[in-house]
């Protein structure tokens, strides 16, 4: 069962989801966040990598839809998104695949590191929206070298989406929340 904090954290995700902020995610909502991720350079119509974005984020909608639309809508709340966080601890490959996929698409220069313009941009196309950073990228930068390696960055995203500890540094890796 997710803990208090992780439903604080989910709460800020699902808000940066839900498109029209009706309190559901539908098709449509995962559908704008496919264009905006294609708006990253590297990401734009007919790439390869625009291809693995859209699959990757179209094969979550279906997890949710799975794991939470019981009575077949078409749309997931925020307590059916806590459930699919749920399963994620027994879903490491795929959380795993996820943060490569991601990496890929932000690692906008391609040197195999994300720096923190480009974590920036990671987080606002997730939000949609121009976020606060202040101090973010320096409690994800594990080792203090001014980027997030492809390892840095696979731990840290899979603290953010499994991590009960709020001492986690990858809890920040999508921005700041409530916590």
């Amino acid at each position: 069962m997710a803990s208090v904090f992780q439903e604080r954290k989910f709460q800020g995700m699902f808000d940066a989801l839900d498109t029209d902020g009706d309190g559901y995610l539908r098709e449509e909502d995962f559908r704008e966040l496919v264009a905006r991720w294609g708006r990253l350079p590297g990401v734009g119509p007919g790439t390869e990598l625009r291809i693995r974005v859209e699959t990757l984020l179209m094969g979550w909608w279906a997890a949710l839809l799975e794991a939470g639309d019981a009575n077949g809508d078409g749309a997931v709340d925020l307590g059916e998104v806590i459930a699919l966080a749920d399963r994620l601890p027994g879903m490491i490959a795929d959380v795993t695949a996820t943060a490569d996929t991601v990496f890929d698409a932000v690692d906008a220069n391609g040197d195999g590191r994300i720096s923190p313009e480009e974590h920036r941009r990671l987080v606002e196309t997730w939000n949609g929206q121009p976020v606060d950073m202040d101090g973010v990228f320096e409690l994800l930068d594990l080792n203090a070298d001014g980027h997030l390696s492809r390892d840095e960055f696979a731990r840290l995203w899979g603290q953010f989406w499994i991590s009960k500890d709020p001492a986690e540094p990858g809890n920040w890796l999508c921005g700041r929340f409530a916590a």
